[in-house]
């Protein structure tokens, strides 16, 4: 078939009608369907069930040094816990606090501990006159969340297959010393699944800020979240490419188990510089006596090493892979060459990007959840929940099962193609 542009107005109508009887047909269904959130499947946590079995009322609850994790202490975590998740993160373990049980805590008290207390001695940002954020997007919602709660302004900044526009970064960062920060999702960007180039990484490390506070939010979710064994994507690490380039200061960067073990009861991390640390746990001492350590333990006795964390994941990939090729087949099977979307082909984290025809993703999105299908909000993905052009959309494939899935995305092609009709067709009336 023909690119929907090349239509004319008569056959665009016939279309139309064509589309609205499908639509009604599938309204009659009554599907409830989430694909809003990256949560995991059900398959994926019972895969994990092992983990529950790693510790018992016999286990010796002592690390290898002898501390009792079930009492205070160790306030940056287990020393195993740290090698793994430096494992994970690809950097040295004295590096490392280990804390709760996901990242996102994390941020949010490293953005809050900078509003109240500052960066290392600079002035808190809540005595600034004002705090800026750039913000590339499409993005992961949350981030922007934190910022926009915490009064921060957001700069959005363009994305692109090697990474946020560096040009445009550069810029911002050398020029504006309100510029505190930058999020990044650097390996399978939430929702684009884009991995930064080794350029892009180099290029941050290289960053020379006008404000000395400036800090990168390397928020690494999905480092070892890969769809293919024979071609996943790899990332430079942030922290040594600072140390080259004289930024030693310069990154925080998170990571946790969240999408490895269980969702809401795994470990996360922070690594940094030793200052950074230093200054960080300052704060700690006073918010905690310390982390769930046994909580630790167990995720130790449970992968080992990093070659556990690797065959987890392979598992995970056999689950989740199946389901990111049947969207993808069904999108190019039924949208491909009608010139009304394009989208990503990741080879690893938990989402596709989808852009429609400008105008048309709130509602497409509104059509789905009609039909009884709940997306991400449409602009979400961008800061302040405002997509300037109102386009993109996240796909969030793996909570359905593969059924539940071809079902959905049945549905999205659908309401792509009649809002796509009549976004063409109200074009044409004027």
């Amino acid at each position: 078939m023909k690119a929907y542009q090349e239509l004319s107005r008569e056959e665009l109508l016939d279309l139309k009608d064509e589309l609205s009887r499908a639509f009604d047909i599938v309204k009659e269904k009554g599907l409830k369907l989430d694909m809003s959130r990256g949560k995991p499947s059900v398959a994926q946590l019972e895969m994990g069930m092992g983990l529950l079995d790693a510790l018992d009322s016999k286990s010796c609850m002592k690390t290898a040094a002898g501390l009792d994790t079930r009492n205070y202490g160790l306030l940056d975590g287990i020393p195993e816990a740290k090698k793994l998740m430096a494992e994970i993160m690809q950097v040295n373990p004295e590096n490392v606090i280990v804390c709760g049980n996901a990242s996102l805590p994390i941020m949010y008290d490293t953005i809050s501990r900078s509003m109240t207390h500052g960066v290392m001695g600079s002035t808190p940002w809540c005595k600034l006159e004002k705090v800026k954020f750039l913000c590339p997007a499409p993005g992961y919602d949350r981030h922007f969340a934190i910022t926009q709660h915490f009064g921060i302004e957001m700069i959005t900044i363009p994305m692109s297959p090697q990474g946020p526009d560096m040009d445009l970064v550069e810029k911002y960062v050398k020029e504006d010393a309100s510029i505190k920060g930058i999020w990044c999702v650097p390996k399978y960007s939430n929702p684009q699944g884009y991995t930064y180039s080794d350029e892009t990484v180099k290029r941050f490390a290289a960053l020379k800020p006008a404000a000395e506070d400036f800090r990168i939010f390397w928020d690494n979710a999905y480092a070892v979240h890969d769809l293919y064994e024979d071609r996943s994507d790899s990332l430079l690490d942030i922290l040594s490419e600072c140390e080259k380039a004289g930024n030693p200061d310069m990154v925080y960067e998170f990571a946790s188990t969240s999408k490895i073990s269980f969702a809401g009861a795994g470990i996360a991390a922070i690594a940094s510089s030793k200052a950074n640390l230093d200054f960080i746990k300052k704060s700690m001492t006073i918010q905690t006596i310390g982390y769930d350590k046994i909580n630790q333990l167990l995720h130790v006795n449970y992968f080992k090493d990093i070659q556990g964390v690797k065959a987890q994941m392979i598992k995970h990939a056999q689950i989740l892979r199946p389901k990111f090729e049947a969207v993808l087949r069904v999108l190019e099977e039924e949208l491909g060459g009608l010139g009304i979307g394009e989208w990503t082909k990741p080879n690893g984290g938990y989402f596709i990007s989808f852009d429609a025809m400008e105008g048309c993703a709130k509602e497409i999105v509104a059509r789905c959840k009609e039909a009884g299908v709940v997306l991400t909000g449409a602009g979400a993905t961008f800061p302040y929940g405002k997509d300037p052009k109102d386009s993109n959309i996240r796909i969030a494939p793996s909570f359905p099962t593969p059924e539940e899935m071809a079902q959905a995305t049945d549905l999205f092609v659908l309401c792509v193609k009649l809002v796509s009709v009549n976004k063409l067709l109200e074009q044409k009336e004027a």
